[in-house]
């Protein structure tokens, strides 16, 4: 599971200097945003001069120039010209400006009720034939200029709009274009270039893919130094290819490269290449390339390949599929006519099964490397690097926390220290503690506590005997996981929880081991029918999972009395709508009755060896299940002694040091087993991948499908 983990993320890039980065160097995406910040000096002039023109047609239309004053009416005018109070009058069409005399603004001090020095008025449309003389009588000085015949006030008021929304458009464009949304912009590739020292993680930072990590280290050197590789007659590998479940550390080796590589380093999405727009995948396909071939020698990494690399021809609907054109840009790029020298095509995916047969041929990504889920010794690495900025108790072991979670992802060790962190703050400690740890374990496992369901006393009884037959059963049985914690308080989707503890992580599946399995599984069941005589729907996990395991024994493993070295039927997965949608049948109607009979005579056994196994320790079944209605969580250990008939501790908190002895062979895809009861059908209350499971989850760990994709 690729994510082998290293320390919490950091910022991906360092403020460097101008001299330390050369132009080419830089990313492209930086560049134009550099661009479009600057703006040109021609924009910058079209925006100054718009704006001027504006204010200057607004300042001439609203009376720019003309002269200061009130408005006073004809009359008025005509009043202050008998009384010889006006000193000049300024003529422009039918606008009259003028000013007063001073003595006029002496006899206003002294209590007229002239209030004004300068005017304005408008001569009357009827005309005054007397005005002129009786203004030169006054000797009133007139200038006369003439009326200008453009239409200022109609050319204005359309322009105007136009030029405030040629404004608005510019800056919403200057916008667009800083941030980098332009609108030929689309059709560019949104890889983002990481300069030299702009990426600060390093190898040093990933623990637990010793492999993966040599097989990158190898492509750095011969990017470093392809001389000495050349002379050998080597080629750099074209494509390589990371494949491991979610949450191992494939993206965290990819930064990693980047941070060790002294090459440029280009980083992309796969779903960044898809648009709304036709051709535009492929397109930026082409971009990202040539901006690589640019800076060769260069390292391209695309995240979650199988979103563009899904295999072809196998689609729903019809017609165009841009998908697809964006897939065959893609390997044309990768191995096609013009060859791609010195660019290293990195990528991640969770999906290999699906990605197109000729996307992974050698030539376009020679090498796959598998990103396992961490071993024990990996885990530990991964909790040293996670927990070097976080205070811990003196009772906190990192060998025995790595031991307690099998096929625990990095990304789920460092998810459990940072839960263990909150709950020692939330508890006022001032270090983190083992029984952090352990909640914060019992939390990402199971769920949240449900602190609002109460059960009544019939029902707790039979969920605390539900539970006592599936750890009995675990404890009795030789070739069972042994029994971690049992517990009846309800957390997430699950009413309670049987969890078991694999003495060491496994390779491989016995028939021993997978027939005990099924036992332990049927032994709630089994314990709802011996104590009430009845059945209840909290078993519909148990059912689901025995019967996987069942099928799994005919089908494919070769299992089956009848059936034995042989394995019938293939899986046809539908690669757009899920897995095992379908699965295909090359056997005849017959061979199916018979194929049900045994899985059902399989299931059967296991019943009654779960009965068995709960009659032949009956004083400690029904113990057990008094010590969970009054304790509501009994340790391993304690299951262990009330089985063996020794004295039991009064302390009801499981201890994983006390519990957990892992040795032997160390395995990347074992799963802590548990089993549920839920109320009525109780879904998956955590997923698969995170190491640990409730019933309905542990058939993939169980049936061999974690260590061994093929089931085989």
């Amino acid at each position: 599971m690729a994510e082998q983990d290293a320390s919490p993320p950091r910022n991906t890039s360092r403020d460097q200097s101008d001299a330390d980065r050369s132009d080419q160097g830089k990313s492209p995406n930086k560049k134009r945003k550099s661009d479009d910040e600057g703006g040109s000096p021609l924009g910058s002039v079209v925006f100054i001069v718009a704006i001027g023109l504006g204010l200057l047609l607004a300042w001439s239309y609203f009376g720019g120039g003309r002269a200061a004053g009130p408005e006073i009416s004809y009359s008025e005018f005509r009043t202050q010209l008998r009384a010889n109070n006006v000193e000049r009058v300024e003529v422009v069409g039918d606008e009259m400006s003028g000013a007063l005399k001073e003595s006029a603004m002496r006899a206003t001090a002294q209590g007229d009720s002239t209030q004004y020095q300068e005017f304005v008025t408008y001569m009357p449309s009827f005309g005054d034939d007397r005005l002129m003389e009786e203004m030169e009588e006054a000797g009133v000085e007139v200038v006369a200029q003439p009326e200008s015949d453009f239409p200022w006030g109609l050319v204005i008021i359309g322009l105007l709009p136009i030029v405030i929304l040629l404004i608005i458009g510019y800056i919403f464009l200057r916008r667009m274009q800083s941030q980098g949304q332009g609108l030929f912009s689309v059709r560019k590739s949104k890889a983002k270039l990481f300069d030299k020292g702009e990426e600060d993680t390093t190898f040093d930072d990933v623990a637990g893919a010793d492999g993966a990590k040599e097989e990158l280290e190898e492509i750095i050197k011969f990017l470093k130094n392809p001389e000495h590789f050349e002379n050998l007659g080597g080629k750099v590998p074209k494509g390589v290819l990371m494949v491991g479940p979610p949450g191992t550390g494939k993206t965290l080796l990819a930064r990693a490269v980047a941070g060790e590589a002294d090459v440029p380093f280009f980083s992309v999405s796969g779903s960044d290449f898809m648009e709304m727009f036709v051709g535009v995948g492929a397109s930026r396909v082409r971009d990202m390339f040539e901006e690589a071939k640019k800076n060769a020698p260069a390292i391209i990494f695309v995240d979650e390949l199988d979103s563009i690399g899904r295999q072809r021809g196998a689609g729903v609907g019809g017609g165009h599929d841009e998908r697809e054109q964006t897939l065959n840009q893609l390997l044309a790029e990768l191995d096609g006519f013009e060859k791609s020298e010195s660019v290293v095509v990195m990528a991640a995916t969770n999906r290999p099964d699906i990605l197109d047969s000729a996307l992974t041929r050698p030539g376009r990504f020679d090498r796959q490397i598998t990103v396992p889920l961490p071993t024990r010794e990996a885990r530990r690495e991964i909790l040293k690097i996670h927990a070097k900025n976080k205070p811990f108790d003196d009772d906190v072991d990192l060998d025995t926390i790595a031991s307690s979670t099998p096929g625990f992802s990095g990304a789920d060790l460092e998810n459990l220290l940072n839960e263990s962190a909150l709950l020692a703050g939330r508890y006022g400690r001032d270090a983190i503690t083992n029984a952090d740890i352990e909640e914060a374990r019992d939390k990402v496992i199971m769920g949240l506590r449900r602190e609002g369901v109460v059960l009544d006393e019939e029902e707790r009884r039979l969920l605390a005997y539900h539970e006592a037959g599936h750890a009995i059963v675990a404890a009795a049985l030789p070739h069972a996981d042994p029994v971690h914690k049992v517990t009846i308080v309800p957390r997430g989707q699950a009413m309670g929880v049987t969890q078991q503890m694999p003495e060491k992580e496994k390779y491989l599946y016995r028939r021993e081991y997978l027939l005990d399995r099924m036992a332990v599984v049927m032994g709630g069941r089994a314990a709802e029918e011996m104590i009430f005589d009845t059945a209840t729907s909290g078993a519909e996990n148990d059912l689901k999972q025995v019967r996987k395991m069942a099928r799994k024994m005919v089908l494919d493993w070769g299992m089956g009395e009848r059936f034995k070295h042989i394995a019938l039927g293939d899986e046809q997965d539908n690669v757009f709508l899920g897995e095992e949608l379908s699965r295909g049948r090359d056997y005849s109607d017959e061979t199916a009755r018979e194929v049900d009979d045994e899985v059902r005579q399989i299931t059967e056994n296991a019943f009654r060896r779960a009965v068995d196994t709960l009659g032949e320790h009956r004083d400690a079944f029904d113990k057990l299940a008094d010590l969970l209605i009054e304790r509501e969580e009994v340790p391993g250990k304690d299951v262990l002694a009330l089985l063996n008939g020794d004295a039991i501790t009064n302390n009801g908190a499981a201890n994983v040091a006390d519990e957990v002895s892992v040795s032997g062979a160390e395995a990347a895809g074992d799963e802590m087993s548990s089993d549920t009861e839920g109320d009525g059908a109780t879904p998956d209350a955590v997923p698969a991948s995170n190491g640990t499971s409730d019933a309905s989850e542990t058939d993939e760990a169980d049936t061999g499908e974690s260590s061994n994709p093929k089931g085989s």
